[in-house]
């Protein structure tokens, strides 16, 4: 299967505010059906890290990284997981005991737009359209715990649980959804299973008949890997094809994954165990490696890449409040590294002081107003990365002016010392957390 339109395939669209609406999603073929998930619909994610629950911004207050727990999807697959969204209903993100504290509610899940898609929360009136979709033996046919044929009634069971299972953190079933003309269109369901305990994610989807040959499922399955990484607290997602099922193989390279190996699968339709090609996919293979800097930051020339690795200056500060805890700031989706927490900062340009790089970038981030004075070098990283050196201060700072806000799409947590081990940071920072608990 191709990720390409054909000739009269989904017209692009761009989201209206409020709930997306995709682009508008013609009757052609889109073949996909993947990876491991278990019942019509797949695992989703969502979100289970302070202050997410969005792909926009938030505050978290907690001590400890929220986190979804494992689950399943029906799409490849899995377990059997769905449940039922209504209108206007809101659910909080799962938190784990040490947030239960001080972790701040987390709004309902979001609809995730693509360029001609919605990726939403399954529904109640959605079990007709998943039915007539998943009834059908050449879908049916590669997935894992999907039986055939699919009782109607399992339709409405299975979205049910999906709910369940969003509202624990456990897996995220995601509707499918394009328009024809102005009326909505379930197109199929991608999911997505977290394993807290391994950080990984599984992967599972499966499109209509119908809307095979668009590249529904490259653009869906993407929408959702990205997504997950930057917002959720895991490192790695798998997914398993039969390897009678080569189109669903080739979405997975257009995303990103790498095939790891073979296994053996089972399939409920079949009634058998079959071949399938294991899949995996980590944040660089996703979003790309830490890139070297196009430029010399202290010169402004052009790198010579004979001269060896050229070294990037960053700036980082410690921002602590009244009560000792520490601002830690997720990169975003969209940015190398998405998912991981840092300290805020970020590159001094030429001709620019750290502290004057800091003034300017805790303004542009946060939103906050610091001065020179009120910045304490404290300590320093060293790291290579494979195209260029990092070298990055660390300062301290204890007054500002003005409340830490998001600006840049990312999330923000406070931190005690002696939790900042349990957040998946760089490496480059690493090193820099038993200081800093040493020290506070």
């Amino acid at each position: 299967m191709t990720s390409a339109p054909k000739t009269g395939a989904p017209k692009t669209g761009a989201p209206k505010t409020g709930t997306p609406r995709a682009g508008t999603l013609r009757t052609g073929a889109a073949r996909t059906s993947v990876s491991r998930a278990d019942v019509p619909g797949t695992g989703t994610p969502g979100t289970g890290t302070p202050g997410t629950g969005t792909p926009g911004a938030g505050i978290a207050r907690t001590d400890a990284p929220g986190t979804g727990t494992p689950g399943t999807s029906p799409s490849g697959t899995g377990t059997r997981s769905g449940g039922t969204l209504k209108a206007g209903e809101r659910r909080r993100a799962a938190r784990t005991p040490a947030q239960a504290d001080e972790a701040a509610p987390s709004p309902g899940f979001a609809p995730l737009p693509t360029e001609r898609l919605v990726l939403r929360a399954l529904e109640t009136r959605d079990a007709d359209a998943l039915h007539r979709l998943i009834n059908d033996w050449e879908v049916t046919r590669t997935l894992a715990v999907v039986p055939f044929p699919y009782p109607r009634e399992l339709a409405d069971d299975w979205i049910a649980s999906t709910q369940r299972q969003l509202d624990a953190g456990e897996a995220w079933h995601l509707a499918i959804t394009g328009h024809e003309g102005q009326q909505e269109v379930l197109v199929g369901v991608v999911g997505l299973t977290l394993d807290r305990a391994s950080r990984t994610g599984r992967l599972g989807y499966w499109v209509g008949r119908r809307f095979w040959g668009h590249g529904v499922a490259t653009e869906a399955a993407g929408r959702l890997v990205r997504w997950a990484l930057a917002n959720l607290d895991m490192d790695r997602v798998t997914a398993a094809v039969a390897t009678d099922n080569p189109a669903s193989a080739a979405v997975l390279r257009r995303i990103g994954f790498r095939q790891t190996g073979e296994g053996t699968g089972h399939s409920v339709a079949r009634g058998a165990d079959h071949p399938v090609w294991l899949f995996e996919a980590e944040r660089d293979d996703i979003f790309g490696p830490p890139e070297a800097p196009p430029a010399d930051p202290q010169t402004g020339k052009a790198v010579d890449a004979s001269a060896g690795k050229p070294l990037l200056l960053v700036a980082a500060c410690a921002l602590i409040d009244i009560d000792g805890r520490i601002l830690l700031a997720r990169r975003p989706e969209g940015k190398k590294m998405a998912g991981l927490w840092e300290f805020p900062g970020g590159k001094v340009d030429p001709g620019e002081t750290p502290e004057a790089a800091l003034i300017r970038e805790l303004k542009e981030e946060l939103g906050i107003d610091v001065t020179a004075a009120c910045l304490a070098p404290f300590a320093f990283a060293s790291h290579a990365y494979e195209k260029f050196h990092l070298l990055m201060p660390l300062y301290l700072c204890r007054r500002w002016k003005g409340t830490p806000t998001p600006r840049e799409a990312q999330t923000l947590a406070w931190v005690r010392p002696q939790k900042l081990a349990e957040y998946e940071m760089p490496p480059a920072d690493k090193p820099l957390i038993p200081l800093l608990r040493d020290f506070l």
